[in-house]
């Protein structure tokens, strides 16, 4: 601001205050001038009365209500699975976190009840639709609807992991071991392969590392499928530059296995017996024990047929993912949350719950055929009193290349032996 020194020039006091007043005027009048008009200033967006107890009502008339307006297999189109499995999961997310209590604000208004909540984490999970696409229906806001679907995946998770994505116990061997050895393949148990999830907000530091042979960012899923479609294992956060085998030095697949704590078993090809399952997987996985893949140029019939049985029984991975990406939408679209951990939750989230829908559908009825050995002593854990001896033995067993190639021959002859049974 530019001041006039003129008029200093008088020294009475009544011309030093008038002075002072005219400084005054001049100085507001400059303010007046530099500061942004209304027009530009940032307001506070104004609250909407978005009537969430009718978006409530209209819910339970819909969906939930004695007579519903939609039927049973509308809701399970829309949200992925039964009514009775979508209550049990909203009653089970309400008692572990306060966020889906229905709660009054400071004004004595009623919030949301956890139907709406739910049914909005569900709906961008099973459509991958944008969090403010759920405001016109269910009455909620955009942000709001971004924190029910981080924390409904979070409660899934901490609620329901132990039990849906844990490795597999007696019974579970028991009963996968039975469906490889009907399918040819005595002692699998599973199918093991890695697909990617683009990630569309992938911060330009990283972006490099997180490209791998497409031109965009994406995030490494390993998983472990058996024949129903059932994830047993799942190893999420890898960069997209990885390939199979890195991921596979990283993921905690065989860390059970070396530590000894994992139920030994106990199985029979062509003569020869074996104490560890192993899973299909395709050529670019190592020589392991573990792992039986297919072969890539087959000469003779042996090898042609073992090749078509292995490629096709391989494709159960192939499928749950294909499931797995169809049933929640918000898998196959590209993610669009910037941090790693988000995204990391809803992918657990999603494979717990795509196993909840499985084990609801599956006929509980079926007991497994126990013809074989599982042991039902304790396990041998590889560092209790400090034994790393028994850590490398373990170690050292399931990179032994030898014992690889004596299972895929021995499996070669096993199938050519009852392809000529059948005939």
């Amino acid at each position: 601001m530019e001041v006039d020194f003129a008029l200093f020039s008088s020294d009475s006091s009544e011309d030093e205050l008038e002075l002072m007043s005219l400084m005054l005027i001049q100085a507001q009048s400059v303010m007046a001038e530099t500061e942004p008009s209304d027009r530009n200033r940032r307001q506070r967006r104004p609250n909407i009365d978005r009537s969430a107890e009718e978006g409530a009502q209209r819910l339970i008339a819909d969906y939930f209500a004695d007579n519903p307006t939609y039927s049973s297999a509308q809701f399970r189109r829309r949200f992925r699975m039964s009514r009775e499995l979508f209550r049990r999961i909203v009653m089970d997310v309400e008692t572990a976190n306060i966020y889906f209590v229905q709660r009054a604000d400071a004004t004595g208004k009623r919030g949301l009840i956890a139907l709406q909540k739910c049914t909005a984490a569900m709906r961008q999970l099973a459509y991958g639709a944008p969090a403010d696409a759920v405001d016109e229906y269910l009455r909620l806001s955009e942000s709001t609807a971004r924190n029910c679907l981080l924390e409904f995946c979070r409660t899934i998770v901490n609620v329901y992991e132990k039990e849906y994505l844990r490795s597999p116990n007696e019974g579970d061997l028991a009963r996968l071991m039975n469906e490889g050895r009907k399918r040819g393949f005595p002692g699998m148990l599973g199918s093991l392969d890695c697909c990617h999830w683009e990630w569309k907000n992938c911060p330009t530091a990283w972006a490099g590392q997180y490209k791998g042979k497409g031109k965009k960012p994406t995030i490494v899923l390993e998983a472990v499928a058996s024949h129903d479609l059932w994830i047993w294992h799942a190893f999420f956060g890898m960069p997209g530059s990885a390939n199979d085998i890195n991921v596979l030095e990283r993921s905690p697949l065989f860390s059970d296995v070396y530590c000894g704590r994992t139920p030994p078993v106990q199985f029979e090809v062509n003569g020869t017996t074996y104490t560890t399952g192993y899973y299909l997987a395709d050529g670019i996985y190592p020589p392991l024990s573990t792992l039986v893949q297919t072969i890539p140029t087959p000469f003779g019939q042996k090898r042609k047929h073992f090749a078509k049985l292995q490629e096709a029984a391989r494709k159960d991975v192939e499928r749950a993912f294909g499931v797995l990406m169809a049933r929640f939408a918000i898998l196959k679209n590209p993610a669009r949350l910037w941090r790693r951990e988000d995204l990391a939750t809803i992918m657990r989230c999603c494979i717990i719950l795509h196993n909840m829908i499985i084990e609801h559908q599956r006929d509980a009825s079926t007991e497994p055929e126990k013809d074989f050995w599982v042991n039902d002593g304790p396990l041998n854990m590889g560092f209790e009193g400090g034994n790393f001896s028994g850590f490398l033995e373990r170690y050292e067993k399931v990179h032994n290349a030898t014992t690889h190639n004596q299972l895929q021959q021995d499996l070669i002859e096993h199938l050519w032996t009852m392809k000529g049974e059948m005939e």
